[in-house]
């Protein structure tokens, strides 16, 4: 079973940048895929990077040029840089795991917040 658990949320003002990381552990068998995403209040959860094992990534269209998510394989983490932040990214960003197991794994969650 794979564990996820996120650090490096906070507050931030406009145009700044934050970087969140996520420390996978457990079992690596199986792992398609390592991400974020994030939810606003009222809103639905939605899909914000993804990075396969074959290290292609992609972006949500609203964070592409600002974002960029990598990973670190000596560490088992995967990173996610946020730069030129908007008030509109504020949200918790969840560290997820898509494996041949379970489409779906989370983490516990990390609070962003952008002040305009």
């Amino acid at each position: 079973q794979v564990q996820l658990v996120e650090s490096g949320g906070g507050l931030v003002q406009a145009g700044g940048s934050l970087r969140l990381s996520c420390q996978v552990s457990g079992s690596f068998f199986g792992i398609n895929a390592l991400g974020w995403y994030r939810q606003a209040p009222g809103k639905q959860r939605e899909l914000v990077a993804l990075i396969t094992t074959g290290g292609r990534s992609n972006y949500a269209d609203s964070v592409k040029g600002r974002f960029t998510i990598s990973r670190d394989n000596a560490k088992n983490t995967v990173n996610l840089q946020m730069n030129s932040l908007k008030p509109e990214d504020t949200a918790v960003y969840y560290c997820n795991a898509k494996t041949i197991y379970n489409p779906n794994l989370w983490g516990q969650g990390t609070q962003v917040t952008v002040s305009s």
